[in-house]
């Protein structure tokens, strides 16, 4: 399809700013993206959606375009809800570097639009191949009784002979194909094994699909990986899906390649489709996180529990048992934020691997707070006393699903670890649940490998016995000890408070813990004299650092 034919159709609510004279310019795709660099991502001929997150100055417009210039993208098309109207210096790199510009309204989604050009340009370059997609966009958009992902790979079977399954990055089977005669399924070994090389293939930089040949698989498949934006790939990855097709696309003609690529942009509407439906159970789980990390009264937690249970375990009719996991993403260069990152893949992973289909996670909700995120999971409260049916998560078998295909994602430069806790049958317990799958992160963390998680059957003493201190015992402790440094930093934004932490986790020594906090070694000294000048406390004796590494851990 041709830009032009773009502003013929006022639904997808463009407005050309500039470049008239290039509206004859063919789109042979679409992308979305707020990266200030998205070159390793465009191969030509995109119609390039922007919310203009990168732009942090006006001089940052010429760069970005001059970018998109090179790569030989079609035309740039600025969404409004960002910064209002298009900003001048937009337009004028535009311009200089012969580039249409679209501004795109507020109420129109880039989903929309990424939706009608993969349409087009599908039909266009495919011809009766399109069909296929056209047929099954008709049917995913059409609601439940649409079928879902199944639909297209179904379509793909019967119509080119192509067998397909869409999985999570773990290799659990979100969709395939239903269609009688098709051949086995793919076994759960074999689809691990593919989420792994599709991890390790995208790590490397590698453009999709990837063709990988496993011994023992009988045949080349081909991955394609069903992303929907341009961040940063950490940010994603962990949590994105992936289409498997047991073809060698490498002998493909472009039009097919074309198809499939389509194909995926429109299993990712379906993702973001369902990634919309957890809003409700994220807000859920914060809400009820916020509260037991403030020491809410059991009763006012147990009420909110009261409304999450139907929505996490419609039908069930009884307040279920609650058991939390939490984890952390960490990259070694500190610039992707783990929390998000956390909170997707929690919601990809907490889910039996031998469950079929994309929404058994609809009855998980997970949080996130700073780098760390925290899964709320309901169990369904036994039939009888021993019953093991709601046993409920353990973390070796959570370990032996995840570690070997997200350890491949993680690459050289990431770390997973997870924390289990013990269920619980009542409000009173769940903060004893967070701190025991906190202290179980821990555990995890201290050991080597990528991918690490621990249980709360494996804690220490101490810290089995921190969750059942009185509240009140808690707040007096932690006062005494903790108020000074907290009124200090309130005054004086001293960070008193985090380099105490970073102190203690690094075992006082002043070198490690002056690289972490990126500080001088005699400004470190200097804020550990102030906390025991404002505690009296002396942080060479084991009893005081004892104290302040409980009250840390129990405030």
């Amino acid at each position: 399809m041709r830009l032009r034919a773009l502003l013929d159709t006022p639904s997808l609510g463009l407005r050309l700013l500039g470049g008239e004279d290039e509206l004859d310019r063919t789109v042979r795709g679409v992308m979305t993206t707020d990266l200030r660099d998205p070159s390793r991502y465009l191969s030509g001929g995109e119609l390039v959606l922007t919310g203009l997150a990168w732009r942090r100055a006006p001089e940052d417009s010429e760069r970005f375009v001059r970018i998109l210039a090179a790569a030989g993208v079609a035309g740039l098309a600025a969404g409004e809800a960002e910064l209002g109207s298009v900003p001048d210096d937009l337009v004028a790199a535009c311009v200089q570097h012969r580039l249409p510009l679209f501004s795109v309204v507020e109420d129109v989604s880039f989903a929309s639009i990424t939706e009608h050009v993969v349409r087009q340009v599908s039909s266009e370059r495919a011809g009766d191949l399109a069909a296929v997609v056209d047929r099954h966009r008709r049917l995913m958009t059409s609601g439940p009784t649409g079928g879902g992902p199944e639909v297209v790979l179904d379509l793909l079977g019967s119509d080119l002979d192509l067998r397909a399954w869409v999985l999570s990055p773990t290799g659990r089977q979100i969709a395939g194909s239903t269609l009688a005669g098709t051949g086995p399924e793919l076994s759960t070994e074999l689809a691990a094994r593919l989420a792994g090389e599709h991890l390790a293939a995208a790590r490397s930089g590698r453009r999709g699909p990837y063709r990988v040949t496993l011994e023992g698989a009988g045949g080349t498949f081909s991955l394609f990986p069903i992303r929907h934006d341009g961040r940063d790939l950490r940010q994603t990855l962990l949590s994105d899906w992936l289409l498997a097709v047991e073809a060698d696309a490498g002998d493909w003609p472009e039009e097919r390649l074309d198809l499939l690529h389509g194909v995926t942009q429109l299993i990712a509407v379906e993702r973001d489709r369902r990634d919309a439906a957890r809003t409700v159970r994220r807000r859920l789980a914060q809400e009820v996180l916020e509260l037991v990390q403030t020491g809410a009264p059991p009763a006012e937690i147990a009420a909110r529990l009261r409304v999450a249970a139907p929505v996490l375990l419609p039908g069930l009719g009884t307040a279920p048992h609650w058991q939390i996991v939490v984890a952390r993403v960490e990259w070694e260069d500190g610039d992707v934020p783990g929390g998000p990152v956390a909170q997707s893949l929690l919601e990809e992973v907490l889910v039996d691997p031998g469950t079929f289909g994309p929404e058994p996670s609809d009855r998980i909700a997970v949080a996130h707070t700073g780098d760390e995120a925290v899964a709320l999971v309901p169990l369904p409260v036994p039939d009888e006393p021993g019953d093991s049916s709601a046993a409920g998560l353990h973390a070796a078998d959570l370990l032996a699903v995840v570690q070997a295909p997200l350890g491949r994602g993680l690459a050289d430069d990431g770390r997973l670890t997870v924390g289990v806790s013990a269920s619980v049958h009542s409000a009173e317990g769940l903060r004893g649940a967070l701190e025991e799958a906190r202290h179980a992160r821990r555990v995890a963390a201290a050991r080597p490998g990528r991918v690490c998680a621990a249980g709360h059957e494996e804690l220490a003493s101490h810290v089995l016995l921190l969750p059942f201190v009185p509240d009140d015992v808690r707040r007096a402790f932690t006062a005494r000890l903790l108020d000074p440094l907290r009124d200090y930093d309130r005054r004086h934004r001293a960070e008193l408070i985090p380099t105490l932490e970073a102190f203690l986790d690094c075992d006082g020594s002043w070198t490690r813990c002056a690289g972490r906090l990126h500080l001088h070694v005699n400004t470190l000294r200097y804020r550990v004299g102030r906390i025991e000048q404002l505690t009296g406390r002396d942080l060479s004796r084991l009893e005081d650092k004892l104290d302040f590494f409980l009250a840390l851990r129990m405030s």
